[in-house]
């Protein structure tokens, strides 16, 4: 592997972790205009068991649980990524999600932790996810507090 190929492949495999974290900053700030440009127009993702078709539909999904919380503290980290070459790639992490709301009847917390699988194609504005598709591995608390009210 040629030292640009290599840079090349280091500089990709930092956008799309970064692109990862910029989907937590978008979904702690409830910055869902940011959000919508973590995805690709033709974007598909299962969060929650619930199939959304398109970036309207996921930011609808995270907008109608993360919007009502006094706070969300999402964390993202053993990051792989594998490129495929043709500017696609797979990613995986782990994630960890607190959500919070104060003097909620049944407690005000609940945590999800579990792991992000992406499809991801590079674009002319760079990365973007293609397919993701978040799977839980536990949880612990009230989990009324993201329920669609």
């Amino acid at each position: 592997m040629s030292t640009d190929e290599l840079l090349q492949r280091l500089l990709d495999e930092r956008e799309i972790q970064a692109l990862a974290v910029r989907y937590a900053w978008s979904l702690d700030t409830r910055d869902w205009d940011g959000l919508r440009t973590v995805f690709t127009d033709d974007a598909n993702a299962v969060l929650g068991g619930v199939e959304c078709d398109g970036p309207d539909a996921i930011v609808a999904r995270c907008s109608g649980a993360l919007s009502p919380l006094d706070a969300s503290h999402h964390l993202n980290g053993c990051h792989e990524v594998t490129l495929l070459g043709d500017g696609q790639a797979r990613h995986r992490c782990y994630f960890t999600a607190q959500h919070v709301i104060e003097g909620a009847e049944g407690g005000p917390h609940w945590i999800v932790a579990g792991t992000y699988h992406d499809d991801v194609v590079r674009t002319s504005a760079g990365w973007r996810i293609r397919r993701r598709v978040l799977t839980v591995s536990w949880t612990e608390g009230n989990p009324a507090l993201t329920r669609r009210r």
